[in-house]
């Protein structure tokens, strides 16, 4: 159960900053108008109706509900195993919530709005990655230490 407490906690705490960054982003940027902050990063209000990299967002708008069920339900499954990890798993519960606050977050979105806010606009000339958030970026970083360790755990078998 501790692991489930460091998770969910890690989770809220994902959460709050995603959701507070896409309001500040909202209050301050005006959508698709580049804010320099750095040689190759903009703030850039945009939005997403798609998944990553704008996957079917160009659809009618089914993708919105099929995408709030498949994170949902990686929520929920992710949540179940973080209750069955031990203490020694602490590692592994971080990935997890990171994981779980970056799908909620983006759920938060989808049910609120009808689409993900991004905001983050990281570029090389004129080729830009596609715009993304602290969400965005939690659920990235989980998924780096979710294979880390499963590859830490393979190589110690």
């Amino acid at each position: 159960m501790p692991m489930l407490r460091l998770g969910v906690l890690l989770a809220v705490l994902i959460i709050i900053a995603d959701q507070a960054t896409k309001f500040l982003a909202q209050t301050w940027l005006a959508a698709y108008q580049p804010v320099p902050l750095a040689a190759l990063l903009n703030l850039t209000l945009s939005y997403n109706r798609g998944a990553a990299f704008s996957f079917l967002s160009d659809q009618g708008g089914w993708q919105r509900w099929l995408f709030i069920t498949v994170a949902i339900g990686v929520c929920l499954f992710l949540l179940r195993w973080l209750a069955q990890l031990q203490r020694r798993e602490r590692w592994l519960a971080v990935a997890l919530g990171l994981i779980l606050g970056g799908a909620l977050g983006n759920v938060i979105d989808r049910l609120r709005y009808g689409h993900v806010v991004d905001f983050i606009d990281v570029h090389y000339g004129r080729w830009h990655w596609p715009a993304f958030n602290v969400a965005d970026s939690a659920i990235t970083l989980g998924l780096i230490g979710l294979l880390l360790q499963l590859w830490f755990e393979r190589r110690r078998s």
